[in-house]
């Protein structure tokens, strides 16, 4: 069989789009571990979602969006220092390392639920679906826990 040189180019052009569709997409690569939602006192609107976003492929991954039919928003934020003060701040996407991971944790990175449709209780499970660089998606239940002694409760008015 004899192949073509513009056969041929078409072939070797291909070769990344191939590759990438063996290797699977973002989602598929990614585990998620210990997801969790904060659970908040009645009346209070706001909470946030953590979990430890693990990469052990050889490509960096980016989780660009979140999404929940629990809040009314959900937004990827951080932590910031403004002027003495921890504030927490929208973020357009969190990074996952190659071979990595990053943990999304109260104070740190985290996924913001705003406005919330309905009193959140212990043992409730919360959907988040978590969009990845590449469009793909991965939805998760995350349980709702109670506040432990090193988490800070979710202030309500900073997100107002």
């Amino acid at each position: 069989m004899h192949i073509g040189k513009s056969a041929l180019l078409v072939l070797v052009s291909l070769l990344p789009t191939l590759s990438a569709a063996w290797a699977g997409n973002a989602a598929d690569s990614l585990a998620v571990q210990e997801p969790y939602v904060l659970a908040v006192p009645p009346g209070v609107g706001n909470t946030a979602a953590y979990m430890v976003l693990k990469n052990p492929s050889a490509a960096q991954h980016t989780l660009t969006k979140a999404s929940s039919p629990a809040a009314r928003v959900t937004e990827l934020h951080t932590h910031m220092h403004v002027n003495g003060m921890m504030e927490m701040r929208p973020v357009k996407q969190i990074d996952i390392p190659a071979k990595g991971e990053t943990s999304l944790q109260p104070g740190g990175l985290h996924v913001m639920l705003i406005g919330l449709k309905i009193p959140l209780k212990e043992g409730d499970a919360v959907p988040l679906t978590l969009t990845f660089e590449d469009g793909s998606s991965k939805r998760i239940d995350a349980p709702v826990k109670k506040a432990g002694m090193t988490m800070a409760p979710m202030q309500d008015h900073l997100h107002q």
